[in-house]
């Protein structure tokens, strides 16, 4: 409820009904004698004690997980529920690869999988609502992690066919000074790694009022005629097979490009398994353009 403030979508983010939450939070503030949400008719409003009792029993789910987690550790590695968050600009590309050494390396592992962007991963993470994330690092974020490198990538500068730098390699990353460079929008790590690079060589990149929710997305505004973007090498054959108005730009060494890796909780019960997983992924990731981080 504190994250969504609203009664419905809290509702389904936990898999009950609207009249059930709200039945439960009223009996919680009757219990303890006090308001702790303001009914709107839009939306929900915390109340300071809201917000404290809130933080409390976050506090207490993450102490509970953990106290889980050191048990299932213990009782026999590698079984029973692993909730693995990846963001956006990984999953599609990497989940492939990850899927299958799941399923032939780990077959008691029970895997779900959570797509959502960073700042929503990270607070899963401190919450106990995930156990370990795949995405670009250092994770960031106000709680410390513990990342674990796999691989570093390249980007590649993606145009339509047409343009005058199409096909062209070894160019220098200043080119992006006289382009227009679509981003994702905002809450993408890789938006502002984007923007960090064009930050990095003095320009200033504002990408128009246009904005895609996903790569797949931003590869047809390229195609259309909108812009130029950055892909990361693992998103290129995927995505560059949805059409044929793209062209591939490969940048002179040192190529811009972000380091994938995992992030989990420091001092876990399950760090001794998260490093063997981190390990058997270096083992079927060697397959992607990617260079592997031992």
């Amino acid at each position: 409820m504190a994250e969504h403030r609203h009664f419905r979508d809290a509702a389904a983010a936990i898999g009950t009904s609207q009249p059930a939450l709200s039945g439960a939070v009223a009996a919680l503030e009757e219990a303890l004698g006090a308001q702790l949400v303001e009914r709107t008719t839009r939306r929900v409003i915390i109340t300071p004690l809201g917000e404290r009792v809130a933080e409390h029993a976050r506090r207490v789910l993450s102490t509970l997980h953990a106290l889980t987690e050191e048990v299932e550790a213990a009782r026999r590695p590698f079984t029973g529920p692993l909730h693995l968050g990846v963001i956006p600009t990984v999953a599609p590309y990497l989940l492939p690869a990850v899927l299958r050494m799941v399923r032939d390396g780990y077959p008691d592992l029970e895997l779900h999988v959570h797509e959502e962007r960073t700042p929503s991963l990270l607070e899963g993470l401190t919450a106990g609502r995930l156990d370990v994330l795949l995405l670009a690092l250092p994770a960031g974020g106000t709680a410390p992690t513990r990342d674990i490198p796999l691989f570093d990538e390249d980007f590649v500068l993606v145009t339509p066919p047409e343009h005058e730098l199409a096909g062209r390699v070894d160019v220098p990353r200043d080119v992006l000074l006289d382009l227009d460079v679509l981003l994702l929008e905002e809450g993408h790590c890789l938006r502002d790694q984007t923007l960090d690079i064009c930050r990095e060589i003095g320009a200033e990149i504002s990408g128009g009022s246009t904005r895609a929710a996903g790569l797949s997305t931003l590869v047809q505004l390229v195609a259309g005629g909108l812009g130029v973007t950055l892909l990361p090498a693992t998103a290129l054959e995927v995505e560059a097979s949805r059409t044929d108005r793209l062209a591939a730009v490969r940048f002179a060494t040192p190529a811009p490009g972000r380091r994938i890796g995992l992030a989990t909780r420091p001092g876990s019960a399950r760090s001794a398994e998260y490093d063997r997983f981190a390990a058997s992924l270096r083992e079927v990731l060697r397959e992607l353009p990617v260079r592997i981080v031992e």
